[in-house]
């Protein structure tokens, strides 16, 4: 396809797509299925998590503290309790959120025993669905293999409980293989580097197979293993509301089978809006290490978040990257958690990752005041989740092309628990409105249809580049 000619029908298109601002207001339009104050609309009711930034009183949004809850349960003494007892903590959240309560000793062995039995993929799947079709980015090959898994189901279309979940304690256990090995694919293939499948170790935690599949000697320390199943636990869940979960239950509404629903949450999941912004943060870092050689400075890095908000540098996309929430406003307890782990952890010691801890700690200090400075408004924006996964990754030698892989990894107990109530409780089809604007038009033969401009005077202009 030439790109004159596609420019040439963007234009035709664009002349035709054009929607008044004015409109959204008049009709009550909730853009982003949000309300005026950016709240959320509520579409429906769950017992999976609650995530809270904010209370409401005489009508007005008041911020707090943030507090993310998994079955009624704060997620910050589900980590803390883990850590007394010195267990790997992911296994059990997959428990939580699938079944509703904390298990048992008992329960939990039994539970951790069945995800490594189902961990295998099917017979010729690697060498023919990944290992032949190689994917520059992991999470559509991640996707393609949900699809594909499909076809090597016995069952694929039932949607009794029994089958569902069996289908999607599979995926959790599978997803982790998934990803690993369109890794190595993506390193042989597009980086001409050596690509090592290790075997999988059946005694080890979802946190440890994922470091052991990402090395060469299929080594890693407790430590390190643990840091990683904090960052998975963390990841586990935030509400049907956000897009890719929202996304999930979207789908499973229409009847359609557990493969489809996943992969549509994986999709989702893989916009820079969403789970990819911890991409966005590592690409931010590479700006601030330069404009910014001492972290301790404070009136440069202050001038460099002015830029940024100013579209002057960077991306240009005028935000900064790992600050703000839509429902966060005094803190995320994600980025907490990850902080003050990061900041315990023996790494932290070597001068890149100090450095780096050290900009990024500037970054939410600094943020407020760049907003007061060039927007003159004194917005209540507190570091998201987005801000430190990328250096906890970075710490474990986790190459950039898998931080939103495992934000897949871990949210797929999220998107289950999720598919498996809105079968269960909801039992009718999502359908928002959308109003039509357009104006009537008569159908004229082909022969009676008027030129539009001459082509060569339809110049297509980027919405970006537009005043």
């Amino acid at each position: 396809m030439k790109e004159e000619s596609l420019l040439k029908l963007c234009a035709e298109i664009e002349k035709h797509n054009h929607i008044d601002p004015v409109d959204t207001v008049r009709f009550g339009v909730k853009r982003g299925l949000r309300n005026p104050d950016g709240t959320g609309v509520m579409a429906g009711l769950t017992k999976i998590c609650e995530v809270e930034g904010y209370y409401v009183k005489d009508g007005e949004r008041v911020p707090q503290e943030g507090r993310l809850v998994y079955r009624g349960i704060d997620v910050r003494d589900v980590v803390a309790g883990c850590h007394t007892e010195g267990r790997f903590g992911f296994e059990e959240v997959v428990w939580l959120l699938l079944m509703g309560s904390l298990p048992t000793e008992a329960q939990l062995k039994s539970f951790q025993t069945m995800l490594t039995e189902v961990r295998a993929l099917p017979d010729d799947f690697v060498e023919d669905m990944i290992l032949k079709a190689p994917s520059p980015n992991i999470m559509n090959k991640m996707a393609r293999c949900v699809l594909a898994l499909y076809s090597y189901d016995k069952n694929p279309d039932n949607t009794d409980l029994p089958n569902v979940l069996r289908q999607c304690i599979q995926l959790i256990a599978q997803l982790p293989a998934i990803m690993a090995y369109a890794y190595q694919v993506k390193r042989r293939y597009y980086y001409k580097q050596s690509m090592y499948i290790n075997p999988t170790e059946t005694s080890q935690s979802i946190a440890q197979t994922i470091l052991r599949s990402l090395r060469a000697d299929g080594q890693a320390s407790d430590e390190e293993a643990r840091l990683l199943d904090l960052c998975l636990i963390l990841h586990a869940e935030h509400g049907g509301g956000n897009n890719s979960t929202f996304a999930t239950r979207v789908l499973t509404s229409s009847g359609t089978d557990t493969y489809s629903a996943i992969a549509a949450g994986i999709g989702s999941l893989k916009g820079p809006k969403h789970g990819g912004a911890n991409i966005k943060v590592s690409d931010m870092m590479k700006y601030l290490r330069k404009a910014v050689p001492d972290p301790n400075n404070e009136g440069q890095m202050l001038d460099a978040l002015c830029k940024l908000l100013r579209r002057e540098d960077g991306d240009r996309s005028g935000l900064i990257y790992g600050m703000g929430h839509a429902v966060y406003t005094l803190s995320d307890p994600r980025a907490k958690l990850i902080r003050e782990n990061i900041a315990a952890f023996p790494r932290i010691a070597e001068p890149k990752f100090a450095h780096d801890f050290a900009l990024l700690r500037a970054v939410e200090r600094l943020t407020p005041q760049a907003f007061i400075k060039v927007k003159g408004e004194k917005k209540k924006v507190c570091a998201n989740v987005d801000l430190y996964s990328g250096l906890a990754y970075k710490m474990l030698g986790i190459p950039e092309d898998l931080y939103t892989p495992l934000f897949t990894v871990a949210r797929m107990p999220g998107w289950s628990a999720h598919r498996i109530e809105e079968l269960l409780t909801c039992g009718r089809i999502i359908r928002p409105a959308y109003k039509s604007v357009s104006n009537p038009h008569n159908y004229h033969l082909i022969s009676q249809r008027l030129e539009n401009l001459p082509a060569q005077d339809t110049e297509y202009v980027p919405a970006e580049e537009r005043i």
